[in-house]
């Protein structure tokens, strides 16, 4: 069967290629035309018209002799040619008055109308409430979801040593960590504590300050302590004092408790 097949397939295959018979394709004369191109004779050129004959020329006219003015006659003399261009080309043009300001190429204008069109302000007042801490403050839920998770976990304790010195410790069980610190430095004065920064107090005319008493070291550091600033006369280190102070203050605060 498949030679069978194989066989059949050659045979269409031969029968639809094989080319046309021979008395098929050849074609009688009376199918064709026959087209002939002839050149036609070329046309003659008429010849050109005669020239019309030359004029004769003018005769040139006769040269009066130049007549000289009358005595005391006004004459005038021919003025030369303006000048537009100078000699590189440029143009020449009147020197400008030595008293006209120059213009400015660009004038800022005022603007016009009502001026507050421009004012974006919110004719609603925002105040907040007292659930302002339990709103989100930005960033993902991923975030504040870790952010209370570190918050609920973390543990704080404060170590009180002898001296009045406290230990602040702090240990996170969600992110494994921890770390101490002691109480943070006092917040500095409205000034340095360096009494050159105060005025001088007002002097007589011999130039000496007559009268004056300088404060006393408790008032210096209360002054300090109040965040005030030191008057004239005060120990330059008086910040260190009043830290000193501060910690017997609370050693002896500590020992009372004890």
């Amino acid at each position: 069967m498949v030679l069978l097949l194989h066989g059949l397939f050659a045979l269409v295959a031969w029968y639809g290629t094989r080319p046309p018979p021979r008395a098929a394709a050849e074609a009688t004369p009376e199918q064709f035309m026959q087209v002939r191109l002839i050149d036609s004779a070329p046309a003659t050129k008429a010849p050109p018209p005669p020239a019309p004959p030359a004029l004769p020329a003018p005769p040139p006219a006769p040269r009066t002799p130049p007549v000289p003015p009358a005595k005391g006659a006004l004459v005038v003399q021919p003025s030369p040619a303006p000048r537009l261009y100078d000699a590189h080309g440029q143009p020449l043009l009147p020197p400008a008055p030595a008293t006209s300001a120059p213009v400015p190429g660009y004038v800022q204008r005022m603007p016009q109308g009502d001026t507050r069109i421009m004012q974006h302000d919110s004719p609603i007042k925002y105040e907040p409430t007292r659930f302002e801490d339990d709103w989100d403050k930005g960033g993902s839920a991923v975030d504040s979801a870790l952010q209370k998770l570190v918050d609920k976990t973390t543990v704080k304790k404060t170590i009180r040593l002898p001296g009045g010195i406290r230990i602040h410790c702090a240990v996170s069980l969600a992110m494994l960590a921890g770390g101490c610190g002691g109480d943070p430095p006092p917040p500095p004065s409205a000034k340095a504590g360096d009494e050159r920064l105060n005025m001088a107090p007002a002097s007589t005319p011999d130039g000496r300050a007559h009268g004056f008493t300088p404060p006393g070291v408790a008032a210096c550091i209360a002054m300090y302590r109040a965040g005030k600033p030191l008057a004239h006369g005060c120990p330059v280190d008086t910040p260190n004092r009043a830290v000193d102070e501060e910690l017997r203050e609370r050693a002896a605060k500590g020992e009372r408790q004890h």
